[in-house]
């Protein structure tokens, strides 16, 4: 039986469709109307414009035909015309192109340099893997590269401030874009909670070897929520506030601090080889290879933040040339850099002696250098700050193309006209990072920030098949068939070998016909004739290096841990229930605008 779906009124569809307009004849993508609205405006209208939430009537309504929506919403896709002309006009504003590609590599070095390194690696090299963590940098960079490619195809042809969530969009659909946004979001609070914590405890680490000296214990809390952080809400506040400034302004402020750090780096490095000790490799696998594997599922952290340099392409000069120059460039530095700081720490100091808070400021402490703990300590703090610029700029970003789409209200969408910035959003992101980073403990963020980050990266990998073997209205039914069949091998024998690790399955057998189906399905696919060639920058090695990617982020997934699980099904829960409140009925009415303002013409023509 159908289900009758009661249309939105004619006014409501112009209250709709106002934000939508942008008359050829305008630059700035703004017509007399919206230059005459005041950017600082809060409205139920500016909120909640959809048909569906004009009035209690209306939203019973739209609510009655949830399950209609939500099957309409699984299988609607954007389109690049949509994502890179339609939805920027909800923004009023356009953002600023000012970014060269010089521009990128410094933002992706001050995004990822300090994200991870200076918090993480103390907590995994002693308790999870020794002296392996090393190769858990590896191979978390490897699989960080891969994921980068994929980015950059997209970013080249698509460039647009929502970077993943409008790419996934475009390829698999409203559903999957949605609980990719939802993690994204999630991404960027824990991101930035848990670098507003670690630089609390490397500040703290400066004057005191207590890194809770400044946090207020709460006895009557959680464990891992019962240590409240006011120096990580101040900071965190802090360097929000200048993103907002202007995005010019964060990239020279970011270069400059970048540059500072690189030569701490330096320094770290080779005084950290000046004092190592090769029997403090020993045991290099303390904790077995599984250790190493789970290590590097978390210190996959340290290279999140190359995405977010991804959604400044709406802001780039020149896309084409400066993307794949920033990305590739500034990530391939980043994975060498990160592997010799992991070797120089593990060389300085025993594994067991490694502060899992401020490793590298006491591993300098305890080899008799008191001072240098200083310059570590503030080459850390400069990297987390940089890290925390650049991540409310990219989180903001993000934030602005999802209230685009209303899967959260278009209020969040508006661009200032003077500073270029997302206001609105950078303060919706930064609000809920306070409040996070007041409470949470850094185990608990960093886990919930891998998974979200890990599982965005894997559906990234599938996007790009699917952008590269399946076109709508061109790809016949018999490859659709074949190359689904062969991707749904691909998954399925990487969650397949994934669970045997993590059963602690012995033996080849298993490993062997997992990764015999895993090659039948990648080479299933080079079989299937590609539907698209990237015009300018594509992935290499097509499909298996997208397949491998799945691959190996299905696999560092699996190695985070049951707690990790848990904590991301309750959140994708969370976001669900909101999707059916409200996100269904707001992308609903949205995407079928088009098909509704025909009718209320004819509709004109005939009462005329």
């Amino acid at each position: 039986m159908k289900i009758p779906i009661q249309g939105p009124t004619e006014s409501d569809i112009n209250n709709l469709l106002t934000p939508l307009t942008n008359p050829s004849s305008s630059t700035t993508g703004m017509d007399d109307h919206q230059h005459s609205k005041s950017y600082w405006r809060f409205s139920k209208q500016d909120f909640y414009p959809e048909p569906s939430f004009q009035n209690l009537t209306a939203y019973r309504s739209a609510f009655s035909q949830t399950i209609h929506r939500l099957r309409d919403r699984c299988f609607g896709r954007s389109s690049d015309v949509t994502e890179l002309v339609e939805l920027k006009k909800q923004s009023e504003n356009d953002m600023h192109k000012c970014l060269t590609w010089i521009d990128l590599i410094w933002l992706g070095f001050g995004s990822v340099v300090g994200s991870g390194i200076f918090t993480v690696t103390g907590l995994e090299a002693r308790d999870n893997a020794g002296p392996s963590i090393v190769l858990s940098y590896a191979l978390s960079g490897l699989s960080a590269l891969f994921s980068v490619f994929c980015y950059t195809e997209f970013a080249v042809e698509i460039p647009i401030a929502g970077g993943s969530f409008s790419f996934l969009r475009i390829e698999l659909g409203d559903f999957v874009a949605f609980i990719a946004a939802g993690n994204i979001l999630l991404e960027a609070v824990a991101g930035a909670a848990g670098l507003a914590r670690s630089f609390s405890s490397y500040f703290a680490s400066m004057f005191s070897s207590n890194p809770d000296i400044l946090r207020i214990k709460v006895d009557s809390f959680a464990e891992g929520f019962n240590l409240l952080d006011p120096i990580a809400v101040v900071i965190l506040f802090m360097a929000n506030m200048v993103a907002m400034r202007g995005t010019k302004l964060t990239s020279f402020s970011n270069m400059i601090l970048s540059m500072i750090t690189s030569l701490i780096i330096v320094f770290i490095i080779i005084v950290g080889f000046m004092h190592s000790k090769t029997s403090n490799l020993q045991p290099f696998f303390p904790y077995g290879p599984g250790g190493m594997f789970k290590a590097a599922a978390v210190v996959y952290w340290s290279y999140t933040g190359f995405d977010m340099v991804a959604n400044m392409a709406e802001e780039t000069r020149k896309p084409a040339k400066d993307i794949p120059l920033g990305l590739v460039g500034s990530m391939s530095t980043v994975g060498v850099v990160y592997c010799l700081m992991a070797l120089a720490l593990t060389m300085m100091v025993k594994f067991t002696e490694i502060d899992r808070d401020a490793p590298y400021s006491v591993a300098f402490e305890k080899i008799g250098m008191k001072w240098a703990k200083y310059v570590v300590s503030l080459c850390a703090l400069k990297g987390m700050l940089t890290s925390m610029l650049i991540g409310s700029m990219g989180q903001a970003r993000y934030t602005t193309q999802i209230a685009r789409a209303h899967m959260i209200p278009p209020w969040f969408a508006l661009v200032h006209p003077k500073t270029g910035t997302p206001i609105y959003a950078t303060l919706l992101v930064t609000t809920i990072s306070c409040i996070v980073a007041l409470f949470s403990s850094l185990d608990v963020l960093s886990s919930v920030l891998s998974f979200s980050t890990l599982f965005i990266f894997m559906l990234m990998a599938v996007a790009l098949l699917v952008r590269r073997y399946y076109v709508k209205d061109r790809t016949s039914m018999h490859d659709m068939a074949k190359f689904m069949v062969c991707l749904a091998v691909v998954i399925g024998s990487s969650i397949g070998i994934t669970a045997l690790w993590g059963a602690n399955v012995k033996g080849w057998i298993g490993y062997t016909v997992g990764g015999g189906f895993w090659l039948a399905g990648t080479f299933g696919m080079m079989l299937v004739q590609q539907q698209r060639v990237p015009k300018v920058w594509g992935v290499p090695l097509v499909p298996w290096l997208p397949a491998l990617s799945i691959l190996m982020n299905v696999f560092l997934i699996g190695s985070l841990g049951a707690i990790a699980f848990k904590r991301f099904f309750i959140c994708s829960g969370v976001m669900l229930v909101y999707y059916v409140l409200v996100g269904v009925h707001a992308t609903y009415d949205v995407a079928h605008q088009e098909s509704i303002e025909p009718n209320l013409e004819k509709g004109k023509t005939a009462s005329g």
